[in-house]
């Protein structure tokens, strides 16, 4: 059977950042069956950008409605959804990501993330957050949500996002589907911005999120907006 791959992207107001992924996937040594955009009501040039690089553009959401959105109309044998920040650099990735997830028949798989730019302190927190989330993986699944394939027709057995989680709901998606399916993380590492380290600073991302880990780790699921999460991304004005 023909392997094929749907990428599906979540977006709000990602004029900046979306050419330069569309360039990397235009230079992808194999190309994906589609690209879909999920769009929650920009008002830039997103959907314009979207559509002028060939992706079908759909109503989207917050990124787990949006994915879902995105996943519904897909129609590759497994889905790829990226953030609009990613960065493939390595021209061989897709081709080399979707042999190694046939090889090793995962239902879901994942990669470890590196800063785009940045310093070393960057480089650090990265270093330290791909030890972890492979440290505690046996019991503790997680997918960040900037890279994640599935095959289809598993992400549909799963009912695909939760969306009632308001925050870390791809950490919610891999908990649930590696209770019925297999994950691995795969080779190649893929590049995403640091530009919300930038914005909001590093102490202030570092608490949040160690603070939305041990949420998931005592009391389950993010379904309330104490976290704060707005989707999109937007500089703070001077």
């Amino acid at each position: 059977m023909t392997t094929t791959l749907s990428i599906v992207i979540p977006t709000k107001n990602e004029e900046e950042h979306l050419p330069e992924l569309f360039r990397s996937l235009k230079e992808q040594t194999i190309q994906p069956a589609e690209i879909i955009v999920a769009d929650a009501n920009s008002d830039d040039r997103t959907r314009e950008i979207a559509a002028g690089f060939g992706a079908r553009v759909v109503d989207g959401g917050l990124p787990g409605p949006g994915r879902n959105r995105g996943a519904e109309v897909a129609t590759g044998t497994y889905v790829l959804f990226l953030d609009a920040d990613v960065v493939l650099k390595d021209r061989t990735f897709l081709d080399r990501s979707l042999k190694e997830i046939v090889e090793r028949d995962l239902d879901f798989a994942t990669v470890d993330v590196l800063p785009l730019d940045g310093n070393k302190i960057d480089e650090v927190f990265h270093g330290f957050y791909n030890s972890y989330c492979r440290l505690v993986e046996p019991v503790h699944k997680h997918a960040p949500g900037f890279c994640i394939f599935v095959r289809r027709s598993f992400h549909e057995k799963l009912g695909g996002f939760d969306e009632t989680v308001t925050f870390c709901e791809d950490h919610e998606y891999a908990q649930r589907a590696g209770k019925n399916g297999k994950f691995g993380f795969l080779s190649m590492p893929v590049p995403v911005s640091i530009r919300r380290f930038d914005r909001d600073g590093r102490l202030s991302i570092a608490v949040k999120y160690v603070l939305a880990e041990l949420h998931h780790w005592i009391i389950g699921p993010i379904r309330h907006d104490k976290f704060n999460y707005t989707f999109g991304y937007r500089k703070k004005k001077e």
